[in-house]
């Protein structure tokens, strides 16, 4: 009898799949739009994938600190702490706009707190005093020092730029200038002019949230008639909203709303805007997380920075455009205006926190998105190639 070769039992090798956060982003962007999905959940909760989006996104980009309208005098000043370094900004005695690091250069404490104003800058632990120029004025006790030069300290330069009335700060020396990645958008918002819009109310908040998805929640009004249903939401006409894709350094979305403020639509003698643009509402996203909503009538924005995968910090005001400002009635209208807001927030605030809740769940999984939802997708696909490497491609008529 012949015997027949025995059947191979040995384990074939198999590459491990790669569940990591990173791999299910990248997946996720790949799909087209007609299918597409939100973020998995890792990408939210995971504090690796924070610490790329730190190094990536946050140390490189340009974050905006405010308008430059609350740094009106020389010595105002506003800090801030940017992926891990604390920064000031200032206006110096020439009038310029100026950042900081604010970490004395003796022993390395913070310098300035909050914000407010100063004719000199002085260290609160040994009285190290420094010039609105960020150079070292004075050292108590230092005279005996050997090799101590006070003409050697100087606080290190952060690049500050000024865009619209924004006050933009970047770590990354070699970053493209704000007007040059904006262009585009400052074109298709120019009629606005929001660059005139002055703001009336400024505050810092944190909620229990991941960054993201506080910023994807500015980024669609498709929750708008449910989340906002006892403030905005009844006078959104998600029927009439346009989510054209996004363009490389933003997304934005535009939407027809019968104001539920008079200050939603245009001033009476606003010449500026015509037809329907004098009560569409431009919603826009500037990467990383930059928010406006600007309306004919008034602005307001978020500036979000993570303080971790469950807590974001967030700048936040807004104020009215220049007809509102010289209407007689103006203080009434900032009133209204951010008892609104403040109304807004609060429900915002309990959505995106009982969003971040649910990503949480072992059983959790990121659903389709709507048409409506076309800035998040975008999002997405920033986000993909920020940490990940993903490439992006734009139609041409969009570059």
């Amino acid at each position: 009898m012949s015997l027949q070769p025995s059947a191979d039992t040995s384990p074939v090798a198999t590459s491990p799949v790669d569940t990591s956060p990173v791999a299910a982003l990248l997946a996720a962007a790949a799909r087209p739009f007609e299918d597409a999905v939100a973020m998995p959940p890792g990408v939210y909760t995971s504090p690796d994938f924070l610490a790329r989006e730190l190094e990536t996104v946050f140390a490189r980009e340009w974050m905006c600190v405010g308008r430059a309208s609350s740094l009106a005098k020389p010595g105002d000043y506003l800090t801030y702490e940017l992926a891990g370094q604390p920064v000031m900004v200032l206006r110096d005695g020439e009038g310029r706009l100026r950042a900081f690091s604010n970490v004395c250069l003796h022993r390395m404490s913070t310098l300035l707190e909050g914000a407010g104003s100063r004719r000199a800058i002085v260290c609160p632990y040994h009285a190290w005093t420094y010039g609105l120029d960020g150079r070292l004025r004075g050292a108590p006790f230092m005279a005996q020092t050997t090799g101590f030069c006070k003409e050697d300290y100087s606080l290190p330069s952060i690049r500050c730029e000024e865009w619209l009335g924004w006050i933009y700060v970047t770590l990354d020396e070699g970053r493209p200038g704000v007007a040059e990645s904006l262009g585009a958008l400052e074109a298709m918002i120019a009629p606005y002019q929001m660059e005139a819009y002055v703001e009336c109310f400024r505050e810092t908040h944190v909620w229990d949230t991941n960054w993201k998805v506080l910023a994807e929640n500015f980024m669609e009004s498709y929750h708008l008639p449910v989340c906002h249903a006892a403030t905005v939401g009844g006078h959104s006409k998600l029927e009439e909203m346009e989510c054209p894709p996004g363009l490389p350094a933003f997304n934005y979305h535009w939407i027809t709303k019968e104001a539920s403020l008079p200050i939603g639509n245009a001033h009476p003698t606003n010449t500026r805007l015509e037809g329907r643009w004098r009560k569409t509402t431009a919603l826009l996203a500037l990467y990383p997380s930059h928010l406006i909503t600007l309306t004919p009538g008034y602005f307001w924005y978020l500036s979000l920075h993570p303080q971790g995968p469950d807590k974001v910090s967030l700048l936040f005001g807004g104020g009215l455009s220049p007809e509102f400002m010289a209407d007689p009635r103006a203080d009434e209208y900032v009133a209204t205006l951010k008892g609104l807001l403040d109304e807004v927030n609060v429900e915002d605030r309990g959505c995106t926190e009982k969003v971040f809740r649910g990503m949480k769940a072992d059983r959790a999984r990121a659903g389709h998105l709507s048409y409506l939802e076309r800035p998040i997708y975008d999002f997405m696909q920033y986000i993909a190639a920020r940490t990940a490497g993903f490439e992006r491609r734009f139609a041409a008529a969009a570059e």
